[in-house]
């Protein structure tokens, strides 16, 4: 490893930042991965933001610093910056080049893809929620507090399944089943069905990781 690096790292919260609960781990994932060769870390920038959130003048400045140094923009983590199709369009347009220590193989293209995945996900999340709202308005139903009591209760059921599946996860993991195709495939061929009653498929799959990732953090 040689060359010059600027790090970017990102919590979701003020009170991850004020913590480092989350950002050390970034930290030291980054130093290990870059341990050992005739490399500079120029810079490192580190946001304090929801990852829906458009404006990030962190990852802008992270951007900035790597053009004018001519250096490589290194993440610990690809959901960092993979979460938006409209940061990776930038990225793309900036023509930095940049690595993800979680998956150092990725390139343009796949990043792109995970991308424009993830907001469709999160399109489709919203169709069906204002679809869900708007029948239950027809219904009779009182939005608002009913809504919000519904949200906690689904919010926790999600929460409390994701800790029962994780013995189960984990077992599949030591067995080499790590695709989330794979995993979906692996639940209901053992009849598990997700918080809502369904099957489980790929989406479901790559919520359920991450909100396992949410609770360990």
């Amino acid at each position: 490893m040689d060359g010059k690096f600027i790090a970017y790292y990102r919590v979701s919260t003020a009170q991850q930042g004020k913590s480092g609960l989350g950002l050390d781990a970034q930290r030291e994932a980054v130093k290990s991965y870059l341990n050992g060769g005739r490399w500079e870390l120029a810079g490192e920038f580190t946001e304090v933001e929801s990852g829906k959130r458009k404006n990030r003048p962190q990852l802008a400045a992270a951007l900035a610093a790597c053009k004018k140094q001519k250096a490589k923009l290194v993440i610990a983590k690809l959901d960092r910056l993979a979460r938006n199709l409209h940061f990776i369009s930038g990225l793309m347009e900036s023509k930095t080049d940049f690595v993800a220590v979680d998956n150092p193989t990725t390139n343009r293209l796949t990043v792109h893809i995970l991308a424009a995945v993830a907001e469709e996900e999160a399109r489709a999340i919203s169709s069906r929620t204002k679809a869900a709202l708007a029948s239950a308005k027809a219904r009779g139903v009182k939005l608002g507090t009913h809504g919000a009591i519904l949200g906690a209760e689904n919010h926790a059921k999600a929460k409390e399944t994701a800790l029962m599946l994780k013995p189960v996860l984990d077992e599949m993991t030591a067995a080499g089943v790590t695709t989330v195709r794979g995993i979906a495939d692996a639940l209901n061929a053992r009849k598990i069905p997700t918080p809502t009653g369904k099957s489980w498929h790929s989406t479901s799959v790559h919520r359920l990781l991450k909100r396992l990732e949410t609770l360990a953090n």
